[in-house]
């Protein structure tokens, strides 16, 4: 089996430099922030939305007229007094109520939760008019501890005496409770708790002057700031300050430092080698077929060039334009699923990287493009591609409303839903540029393979007419190569192409094969070919079916691919019966060459599944017991007779998948032979 090493022909890694080299030049360095603008005039640029959280600076106005504020105004300081709410209770507590003495266990209930509240006087602001501008907020030192609380959080005396009465007339609503206060003069025990300390007011006031914040609340980022069109009002344009201000002093930059071109080379490297491994990981095979490879990266390339764009324009709410599941489709018209899947997962990772939120992004077009791998295999042609693009749809507008619902996103719901709408549909119209490249890079997209199988093409119409038996043969072949490919995740219908052009050699001399030789006289005697031919004549006749083969490939047009599979399909083995039949004539064991075969041995696991399939199929007519067992013997032997001759030395193919592929060999054919039932005759005398 092929061993995995590191590509040594630095060819292999001429497309990752240039993916690196791509993005050193197309990560943003420096950036300044190019927008004009002025209040009560159009905004004339694209909607503009926040790269990052930024605080709203006050406008010199604001400032101006806070600090006027405070010069004018100044909070109360006041102090809790547990002593004066002890001494009031204890006076409520002795005082005589005469006939009314059952309200007093209401009358202290109702002063203790007036005291927690708290009672401040009524004239403390007539010496200080700063302290009237101010009354809506107070200061309350309890303890060692204290903090700023609405006025209306305490009462005024004289507001603390109406409640005290409210809750008694509540209680007893029968009872003289104005006479019973008046008459035992509770209501002037009642006295403020909170007493006013003037010293800590004016300390507290000098230090707030000097402690005005710059900044009012702030705008996370991903937040619309203005629109296309929109008028740029007093509101909008202090949001424009704040954020020019933030963008020019943390990424703006006329000339990028050493230290920024080392991060972004970084950087480079590190999503670059990210790529790397995962194509390495996903299938070594590709480094030797460069142009996969090149195409590969191109499409990474592709994906990360739409992201930077977006980066470097500033138009971050357009994204959902961008129909990131094409890029999976892209690679799903070449390759197998489990190649496919990682590698797009990677070339997404720049939506991750360079835009806003882009770890909600990311997650949306992972699973979108997953399912879209799955969905695309099935609908695939004409107007099923649509099917493909709703659900694309569906998950992505699906998605971002719950993680907006979350508010891990923010925009405009409505907007984005029909930018999401644009992109899925996009997929679909652009998903014909696939045919492009295919042409450009030399590839075979699954519906061209798919219409090489069509058996009314031209060249397969001419195999089932000149040689029928080699036709028939290749259908077999075909049926037992999908199933092994599909088996252990191999590409089927790259296999399924080259099983019906493999043998289409033999079209140009078909009565040397057994399965097309005609029957003569009414069967009772075959015209053999080799009949007057030597061993080496009749070896020779049969090895040219390859170099026939590819010769006519190349005259029909035919994937380099395919030719492959037809140069590989019996590798450089011997053909045994001829040879040993040589030796038995007393040939010399030196022309051993002459009875090979003139191909190259398989490399991918495909093209050794076509070789074993192809022999086994052949030589399966040859079997006499149609028994699991004797199936089991006979696949063995023909994968360990290939085994034995070295023709699976440089195939990139693991003993596990040579086992399976060979279950399924051994299961196809107990299919094929299964016993029939068989079903009596009558009798004359029935």
């Amino acid at each position: 089996m092929r061993k995995h090493h590191l590509p040594s022909d630095l060819r292999s890694y001429v497309p990752f430099l240039i993916y690196f080299l791509a993005l050193v030049l197309l990560i943003p360095k420096a950036k300044k922030f190019e927008y004009e603008y002025r209040s009560g005039a159009p905004w004339k640029y694209d909607s503009l939305v926040s790269e990052f959280d930024f605080p709203i600076y006050k406008t010199d106005e604001q400032m101006m007229k806070e600090l006027s504020d405070a010069e004018l105004s100044a909070i109360p300081y006041f102090k809790f007094s547990e002593t004066v709410a002890a001494k009031s209770l204890q006076a409520a507590e002795s005082v005589s109520l005469g006939a009314g003495d059952s309200i007093r266990p209401v009358l202290l209930n109702s002063l203790r939760r007036i005291y927690r509240q708290g009672v401040i006087p009524d004239d403390f602001s007539k010496a200080d008019r700063r302290l009237a501008l101010s009354e809506n907020l107070i200061y309350i030192q309890k303890g060692k501890r204290a903090g700023k609380y609405p006025r209306s959080d305490v009462y005024r005396l004289s507001q603390a005496k109406t409640q005290l009465i409210n809750d008694l007339h509540y209680s007893f609503p029968s009872a003289p409770v104005d006479s019973a206060l008046a008459a035992s003069g509770l209501l002037d025990v009642l006295e403020p708790n909170l007493l006013f300390d003037r010293q800590m007011t004016e300390l507290v006031h000098s230090d707030e002057q000097h402690d005005i914040a710059p900044t009012q609340g702030f705008v996370p980022a991903g937040s619309l700031i203005v629109s296309e069109g929109e008028i740029v009002t007093a509101e909008v344009s202090q949001l424009l300050d704040s954020y020019k201000k933030e963008y020019d002093a943390n990424m703006g930059s006329d000339m990028p430092s050493f230290f920024l071109w080392l991060s972004i080379v970084v950087l480079a490297l590190i999503l670059t080698g990210i790529l790397f491994w995962t194509v390495w990981f996903a299938d070594t095979t590709l480094f030797d077929r460069r142009n996969e490879l090149y195409y590969i990266v191109f499409v990474a390339l592709l994906c990360a060039l739409a992201v930077l764009l977006l980066d470097r324009g500033g138009v971050y709410e357009r994204v959902y334009w961008v129909p990131f599941t094409l890029f999976a489709l892209y690679l799903t018209a070449f390759f197998p699923n489990r190649t496919i899947a990682p590698i797009y997962l990677v070339s997404l990772l720049p939506v991750a990287v360079f835009l806003p939120q882009g770890i909600q992004t990311y997650l949306l077009y992972a699973l979108a493009g997953l399912v879209a791998i799955k969905l695309f295999n099935r609908f695939n042609r004409g107007w099923k591609q649509f099917i493909t693009a709703f659900s694309v749809f569906l998950l992505v507008g699906g998605g971002y409303l719950a993680l907006r619902s979350a508010g891990l996103l923010t925009g405009l719901v409505l907007k984005d839903l029909i930018y999401i709408f644009v992109g899925s549909l996009l997929t679909v119209a652009f998903y014909q540029l696939i045919f492009i490249f295919e042409k450009l890079f030399g590839l075979l997209s699954v519906a061209k393979l798919e219409e090489l199988t069509d058996t009314n093409n031209k060249l397969l119409r001419n195999l089932e007419l000149k040689a029928p038996g080699t036709f028939q043969h290749s259908l077999q072949v075909m049926s037992m190569a999908d199933a092994a490919a599909r088996a252990i995740g191999a590409n089927e219908y790259l296999v399924r192409a080259a099983a019906m052009y493999h043998d289409i050699g033999k079209m140009t001399n078909p009565q040397c094969f057994i399965e097309n030789e005609s029957l003569v006289g009414g069967g009772e005697e075959k015209a053999r070919y080799h009949a007057g031919l030597t061993p080496r004549q009749s070896a020779q006749d049969i090895t040219r079916h390859v170099t026939d083969g590819i010769e006519l490939a190349r005259k029909e047009h035919l994937p380099e691919a395919i030719i492959q599979f037809i140069r590989t399909h019996h590798g450089d083995n011997c053909v045994r019966s001829f040879y040993n039949k040589y030796l038995n004539e007393g040939g010399d064991p030196a022309h051993e060459a002459d009875f090979r075969y003139h191909g190259a041995k398989p490399v991918s696991k495909e093209q050794v599944i076509l070789m074993l399939c192809d022999s086994v199929e052949a030589a399966s007519r040859t079997l006499k017991e149609h028994t699991p067992q004797s199936f089991s013997d006979f696949v063995e032997r023909i994968v360990g007779a290939k085994e034995a001759e070295g023709q699976l030395a440089e195939a990139d193919i693991t003993i596990r998948e040579l086992n399976t592929v060979k279950d399924v060999l051994k299961g196809y054919l107990a299919q094929v032979y299964h016993e029939r039932v068989v079903y009596p005759k009558r009798n004359n005398e029935a």
